[in-house]
């Protein structure tokens, strides 16, 4: 299985390719910039071989980069959606260069108009940033939220009708990253046997468990249906390690790649929760990464 967590570019990009290797990750998540200015630098070609070559000498597969927390590509202000068109064009440009398998994008806030012209607006604002761009292997993941107030994504309708119509507006291939902490938070049950049995079932009928391509590993520190986005460390929150082990064990998502947003607290959080989050995994299923 493949197991990661997000770490930091800062100080150089191929420095967070060394920090996952150094977790014992054998996939990992970046922002390829700040995640909250709307300018960004475009990375060196020095500094993109260097990440390269560490990606590839630590065996880190899939590489996902997140996108800028700042974007709302469903807004219904145009100078909002102007600039986030503009950022994310640059996001995707950046994870081509890169090398990223995957490109995760939240589908926005939809605060002023209808929830149908807030998708309308998503769909036309990853067309317009996409124009003209040669994608080859990267695939945009669509991520699933906990629905507070006009946030676009908490059902598996929504997602579905944004893949069906995305594809055909872009040729910027789409697929899904599901959050378990926001899972939960939206409603659907994954915390018991039952919950995530209905849950995988209803993401096989509207997602298609292919195009589900990333997890994003995090308890909750909030309960069922709270529609309130708050990490817990896996095993301190609603989820429970019962519920991760049960996840982990889905046999639909072994071939998933699973990656932590926990919090680090203190020091050593992060390695904690991913030495935990492997525990839980089935026997014999989790590769470790190539020897340094």
């Amino acid at each position: 299985m493949r197991i990661g967590i997000h770490t930091s570019i800062a100080g150089a990009l191929e420095n967070s390719a060394h920090r996952a290797a150094e977790l014992s990750a054998n996939t990992f998540q970046i922002f390829s910039s700040s995640p909250r200015q709307w300018k960004a630098s475009i990375p060196t070609a020095p500094a993109v071989a260097a990440f390269r070559k560490a990606r590839e000498k630590h065996g880190l597969d899939p590489l996902v980069i997140h996108d800028n927390y700042l974007i709302n590509l469903a807004s219904s202000h145009e100078s909002v959606r102007k600039l986030s068109i503009e950022a994310f064009r640059g996001e995707l440009a950046r994870a081509i260069l890169i090398g990223a398998d995957y490109l995760v994008a939240h589908p926005g806030n939809y605060k002023g108009c209808s929830i149908e012209q807030g998708i309308l607006n998503f769909l036309q604002g990853v067309a317009a940033a996409a124009a003209d761009l040669r994608f080859e292997k990267l695939m945009l993941l669509i991520e699933n939220t906990v629905g507070a107030g006009a946030q676009l994504g908490s059902r598996f309708e929504e997602l579905h009708v944004m893949r069906e119509y995305g594809a055909q507006m872009t040729d910027l291939s789409i697929g899904f990253c599901l959050d378990t902490c926001h899972l939960l938070a939206s409603g659907y049950d994954v915390a018991t046997a039952e919950g995530l049995k209905k849950t995988m079932a209803e993401a096989d009928r509207l997602l298609g468990i292919d195009n589900v391509r990333v997890i994003h590993a995090n308890d909750s520190k909030t309960p069922l249906g709270s529609h309130v986005d708050r990490h817990a460390n896996i095993g301190e929150g609603y989820i429970g390690l019962e519920g991760f082990r049960r996840i982990l064990g889905s046999p639909r998502l072994r071939n998933k790649a699973f990656i932590l947003e926990t919090p680090v607290d203190k020091d050593g959080d992060d390695r904690r929760n991913l030495e935990t989050l492997k525990s839980l995994c089935p026997r014999s299923r989790t590769t470790t990464t190539r020897s340094s």
